[in-house]
């Protein structure tokens, strides 16, 4: 065999490998929300026929899931106390569209942030501590939502 047929076939084996990574890992994928794309070309050339294949695998990540949203309706929350469930190391998000000025508390992580009377709110953190925490509207003290973070 000569080096140019080995150099061929190492170009071959490499592309091989490249293209099985981005396939292997694109269903281990774990973008948490985000939407990409990945895309591997692998060239190749011929050392018989002097000739350059071109060969492109793309794997797409699947679409980001639906956003949850709260709606405070008369200061309570619209079908009850809305139940949310993260794994940790995911990003909580939702969001509280309320008809009600007040501050909305996820307690546990002590976050706050104000809603305006008509407005939105939208909350996005990492969930890096596992257990049941209470979101309300702090002011009112009403129970809006009830997330969840698992091991």
């Amino acid at each position: 065999m000569s080096q140019r047929q080995r150099i061929a076939v190492i170009a071959v084996a490499v592309a091989v490998l490249v293209v099985g990574f981005v396939i292997a890992n694109g269903s281990k994928n774990d973008n948490k929300g985000s939407s990409s794309v990945a895309s591997v070309t692998a060239t190749t050339t011929s050392a018989a026929s002097g000739t350059t294949t071109a060969a492109t695998t793309s794997t797409a990540a699947a679409p980001a899931p639906a956003t949850p949203v709260i709606t405070i309706t008369g200061g309570k929350p619209a079908g009850g106390i809305k139940k949310l469930t993260f794994a940790k190391g995911d990003d909580v998000r939702f969001t509280v569209a309320s008809d009600v000025a007040d501050e909305i508390h996820v307690h546990g992580y002590d976050f706050h942030k104000d809603v305006a009377k008509g407005g939105r709110v939208s909350f996005d953190f990492p969930a890096k501590i596992d257990g049941i925490f209470e979101i309300e509207l702090e002011n009112a003290g009403v129970q809006i939502a009830e997330l969840k973070v698992t091991p």
